[in-house]
């Protein structure tokens, strides 16, 4: 049984995802921090640095953005430039794509975290129900979870019917059986829209916000398939009716899936969604069968740890650290969603003699995270027997929005002993750029 839980008190939201009736996915209000991921400025360059191939440009915010030279690429078809008579992609410099005080369109696609600036990218993607345009694209892609291969070529061929020349497109799971008409009219849309913000930013000087993505609750039913979702659960009747107004307008396929509402006081409270908030923000979490694993978050990448614990098997070695190693690839899974953990993870099994069995849990472990509606690619293992992956950053992660830094630590989580203290003067730790 999958479930939304859906809570609407006055202007703020929360989203949670259950499965099983165990909290697989929530998404919760931000308070007076505004939503940015997806957000479309024009920003001006303010320094462009060769020695790291980068730029830094302004966008009204704090700090400035970064835009890496990856990110900094135009199509020429798109905006009339010179550049397929140069050097390939691979080859360009920053200084031959921006320079300082020039305005270009930028989208956000890395939130600021702590000390960084956001990333952003000029090559900026309008998400839509069934399709996500690129307006300087020049590809059409579909899904990985869609497998049929008649089936991805079909979508592929009805795309290119109704996409614009210079355009690209990436064609999402939930368009999977859908008509020609679906697809087409996410298409008008999403040009249509490009297409004002284009005029937008013509008329206008850096830096200004030319398009903000949806709020929550659309963003959420957007990216929602049929599959993901059994049935709804609401706080009350004016958040049904909400609910529905959303569906009808972003997402009519979910239109029989019941909403219930429920009468409980507390939505949340009644099916232990703070309960199992907080057991997500610890760094130990324990498996049914006695066994654990730990996560640590590190400015780098993430590390997670898989410990037999209490489990002490039945006869076989091997077949204990199978068994452990299989409960926690569920766990890991739903941790990576519910923490809304990106970047690199790093998983440290335990160590397992028999190829076969090293091979039974890479499978597991796809198998698990396909059931991640952001995208998880496993590297594969290590000679050290580390699993390597990597997880989409879509967003902050689950720590950040609902916990504040300590005060006493500075977020490293020890404090030095009274008898070794002594005073010291405070300095900036980094450059100001």
């Amino acid at each position: 049984m999958k479930e939304m839980l859906v809570r609407i008190e006055g202007d703020s939201t929360a989203v949670a995802f259950l499965e099983q009736g165990q909290l697989a996915e929530i998404h919760l209000p931000r308070g007076e921090e505004e939503q940015l991921l997806g957000n479309i400025y024009l920003g001006r360059v303010e320094n462009v640095l060769p020695g790291m191939q980068a730029a830094f440009v302004d966008i009204g915010l704090v700090k400035n953005c970064f835009l890496y030279v990856e990110d900094a690429y135009l199509p020429p078809t798109v905006y009339g430039g010179r550049l397929s008579a140069g050097p390939a992609l691979r080859e360009r410099r920053i200084h031959d794509l921006v320079r300082k005080g020039q305005q270009v369109i930028v989208q956000i696609f890395k939130e600021p975290t702590g000390a960084k600036g956001a990333r952003v990218t000029m090559q900026p993607s309008l998400p839509g129900r069934y399709l996500v345009l690129l307006p300087c694209g020049d590809y059409i892609a579909v899904s990985r979870r869609i497998e049929d291969e008649q089936e991805r070529d079909r979508l592929k061929e009805l795309v290119r019917q109704y996409l614009p020349d210079n355009m690209g497109a990436i064609v999402r799971t939930v368009a999977q059986g859908s008509d020609g008409q679906d697809l087409a009219a996410d298409i008008r849309q999403l040009t249509k829209e490009w297409r004002r913000i284009q005029g937008l930013a013509a008329k206008s000087a850096a830096p200004m916000l030319l398009h903000r993505d949806l709020e929550m609750l659309k963003r959420v039913i957007r990216d929602t398939g049929e599959d993901d979702i059994d049935r709804f659960i609401v706080n009350d009747a004016p958040a049904a009716r909400r609910l529905q107004e959303v569906i009808d307008w972003i997402a009519p396929n979910l239109r029989n899936k019941p909403v219930i509402v429920t009468e409980a006081e507390d939505l949340f409270a009644a099916y232990d969604i703070y309960s199992q908030v907080e057991k997500a923000l610890r760094r130990k979490v324990w498996l049914k069968s006695g066994g654990y694993i730990v996560l640590d978050q590190t400015e780098a990448l993430n590390a997670i740890d898989v410990n037999t614990g209490k489990y002490v098997g039945e006869c076989d070695l091997q077949e204990t650290v199978l068994k452990t190693n299989l409960e926690a690839v569920g766990e890991i899974a739903r941790q990576l969603r519910l923490r809304n953990l990106g970047g690199i993870v790093i998983v440290d099994f335990i160590d397992m003699e028999r190829p076969e069995d090293k091979e039974r849990l890479l499978e597991a472990l796809e198998e698990e995270l396909k059931k991640d509606r952001i995208r998880v690619t496993v590297m594969g293992m290590t000679q050290l027997g580390l699993v390597e992956l990597t997880r989409k950053k879509v967003g902050r992660e689950l720590s950040a929005v609902v916990e504040g830094e300590c005060a006493a630590c500075g977020g490293k989580g020890r404090v030095l002993l009274p008898q070794y203290r002594m005073e010291t003067k405070t300095v900036d730790e980094e450059p100001q750029i």
